[in-house]
């Protein structure tokens, strides 16, 4: 196991959404993803509920399962406006940058079933039908735990990608993986393994100026 040693902000500026660089060749050890657990169970949770679980998925079968629900997702969406390689195409400057994540997109889901381990993180009870508030203190409580784990994970060499294609699909997973659609909701999707080297910098991102906005929004 690597220990990265790194700073809080090198941590936080270089965790990257790792897709062609996955080890798809190297197995995780289990105690490792559980290092990585345990810290993201202290992550701060709405109202002190901790209502989460951890779906941990290593059997062979089951992620090529879940990876072939991944890639039909993934076809509807790449043909759909929001789709990294549709967005900024007349803007000479982005536009290459979204073509290089839509390509490292499809590099995922061409080969999400080689990826080693797959984590669901999960919360008990269902969104509500209705009411945004309700919606946004649910999935507030278990996001957090799931960025965790993936900030564990960077420091202990592993590279990880945050993907939610497969919940169109989630009563079929929920079926794959027995769980209990009806009172248990998938969150998000955490392709994990080691990384082909670890040299990871900051992405390019829009001005802090473009985006502050101090007592009033102008």
């Amino acid at each position: 196991m690597a220990n990265l040693k790194l700073t809080v902000d090198e941590m936080l500026t270089t965790t990257r959404a790792v897709r062609k660089r996955l080890d798809l060749t190297r197995p995780v050890e289990p105690e490792i993803i559980e290092e990585c657990l345990e810290i993201a169970l202290q992550a701060p949770t709405g109202g002190n509920a901790q209502r989460w679980h951890f779906v941990v998925v290593t059997d062979a079968g089951k992620r090529a399962q879940l990876a072939e629900l991944y890639r039909r997702a993934f076809g509807t969406y790449r043909e759909m406006p929001i789709a990294a390689g549709n967005l900024f195409q007349d803007d000479p400057q982005r536009a290459p940058q979204q073509k290089r994540v839509m390509d490292s997109a499809q590099y995922l889901a061409d080969h999400l079933h080689e990826v080693p381990v797959l984590v669901i993180p999960c919360l008990e009870g269902r969104p509500a039908e209705s009411g945004f508030i309700p919606s946004v203190s649910m999935w507030g409580s278990i996001l957090p735990a799931a960025w965790s784990f993936m900030l564990a994970a960077r420091c202990r060499g592993l590279g990880t990608s945050w993907t939610t294609l497969h919940l169109v699909y989630e009563k079929e997973a929920a079926n794959i993986l027995g769980i209990p659609y009806d009172d248990v909701s998938q969150g998000l999707l955490i392709p994990t393994a080691y990384t082909l080297g670890t040299n990871f910098k900051p992405a390019r991102r829009r001005p802090l100026e473009e985006v502050l906005h101090f007592d009033q929004w102008d």
